[in-house]
């Protein structure tokens, strides 16, 4: 069951099943690092501070590029491949959510890329230790907040309603030509 109330099967998902509210509210509430940081530091707030430094087309998705996380947990990125069928269930969860939003069923590699990045901001920032194999990234450039998960809850959905207004009207003026002929081809039959 989720935050608000819905049953939801993380392993059967279904696009119409999926509300943006329930993932803001868990990934305020989930650290990340499974909580080996010196702060307390949610999802939700990764998610907004990598959105601030993708391209207008790409920020709906730096949003959501943890959204599984709000019905798997977030697990950290060296036990994933040892979990039989983690990334199967990830992966279909992932295409849902895509689906429900209206996003590429791939991840921009301009994400992919912060994703990465922001680990050196968040290690250097927040973490005790930064092993040498991340010292040759270069970071994303962001300065934590440490929000707590009311705040990160807000600001999250703050930069989701922001972005979606973005992302709506990228569709709107990559598919206007196809929409309004498909309009004009049902106003006459």
């Amino acid at each position: 069951m989720t935050h608000s109330g819905k049953k939801f099967w993380p392993l059967d998902p279904r696009p119409g099943e999926i509300a943006i509210e329930d993932i803001a509210h868990a990934l305020s509430h989930i650290c990340r690092y499974g909580g080996h940081c010196n702060y307390f530091y949610s999802v939700a707030e990764h998610s907004v501070l990598m959105a601030s430094k993708v391209s207008d087309r790409n920020k709906i998705w730096a949003l959501l590029h943890d959204a599984t996380e709000a019905y798997l947990m977030d697990l950290p990125r060296p036990i994933k491949p040892y979990l039989p069928g983690y990334a199967e269930y990830e992966a279909k969860l992932m295409k849902c959510i895509a689906e429900r939003y209206t996003l590429s069923p791939e991840m921009p590699d301009e994400v992919k890329d912060a994703d990465n990045r922001i680990i050196l901001d968040e290690m250097f920032q927040n973490m005790s230790y930064v092993p040498d194999k991340y010292k040759v990234l270069e970071p994303l450039g962001v300065n934590l907040q440490y929000w707590s998960p009311n705040v990160a809850k807000r600001m999250f959905m703050d930069a989701v309603d922001e972005a979606f207004t973005i992302h709506s009207n990228i569709l709107w003026k990559e598919n206007k030509e196809l929409i309004i002929k498909k309009m004009r081809l049902e106003a006459n039959t």
